[in-house]
């Protein structure tokens, strides 16, 4: 089923996809906000540029962008996948709490802020190129991965990553030598164990993206992670 979004604000848009028991693409986006919120039991095409909050709550869908899409992606969302062929603006998996964001270029700043874990609930954003500032600001829980496709000599992350970080776990393809992370976190090469860990989204993203898998595994990976659960303690008057 085709939808010519050209005509239609967000309320129209998600209308017109729950109203399908097929599979939709959605053609013709430019800037709706909300599309594919909260849904959970739908396969979304879409050609053009959504606007923010893509996939917002979203429970099970999967949604791919054939180009770039703009902030918020994946804001709250629960389960399912989201696809990118192209970049994302900021705060991509704003406190994200479930399912995967695969994005093939490059994401704005804050992606993946107040990302977070419960039991089996395991987000994963992982994105190819590089991240601006702020990656990861607050992070409790999920997987944040950057591939820093591209080839060119920029740092694959902008300033102040993880900052306030006291949960989850950052893979960043790169020795970090450049990076200048808080005091509250721990940065090392990836064991032997977390580049099988690594692997598997390194896949994934070839698979989507058509990059070659060896080419990106046979490089440096370094992997970051709080060292407290609790990094305000200091702040407290009693503790």
């Amino acid at each position: 089923m085709v939808i010519q979004a050209a005509s239609l604000d967000h309320k129209a848009i998600n209308d017109a996809l729950r109203g399908q028991e097929t599979d939709c693409t959605v053609v013709g986006c430019l800037g709706q906000r909300f599309i594919g919120a909260g849904m959970s039991d739908k396969t979304v095409v879409i050609d053009g540029v959504p606007g923010n909050a893509l996939g917002a709550y979203l429970n099970g869908a999967q949604i791919t962008v054939n180009g770039n899409a703009q902030d918020a992606v994946g804001d709250t969302m629960n389960d399912g996948k989201i696809i990118i062929h192209g970049n994302v603006g900021d705060a991509a998996g704003y406190a994200m709490r479930g399912g995967t964001i695969y994005v093939k270029g490059n994401a704005g700043y804050r992606a993946g802020i107040h990302m977070k874990a419960y039991h089996d609930k395991i987000p994963v954003i992982v994105i190819g190129g590089r991240a601006g500032s702020f990656l990861g600001e607050y992070q409790a829980g999920g997987i944040i991965v950057v591939l820093g496709v591209g080839g060119d000599e920029k740092r694959i992350v902008g300033n102040f990553p993880c900052t306030g970080m006291h949960g989850g776990k950052m893979i960043l393809r790169s020795d970090c030598a450049d990076i200048d992370f808080p005091g509250q976190v721990s940065a090392r090469p990836a064991s032997p164990d977390e580049m099988k860990e690594i692997k598997k989204y390194v896949t994934e993203y070839c698979r989507l993206f058509g990059y070659d898998e060896s080419d990106i595994m046979n490089s440096i990976f370094t992997v970051v992670t709080p060292d407290t659960e609790n990094p305000y303690k200091q702040l407290y008057v009693a503790n």
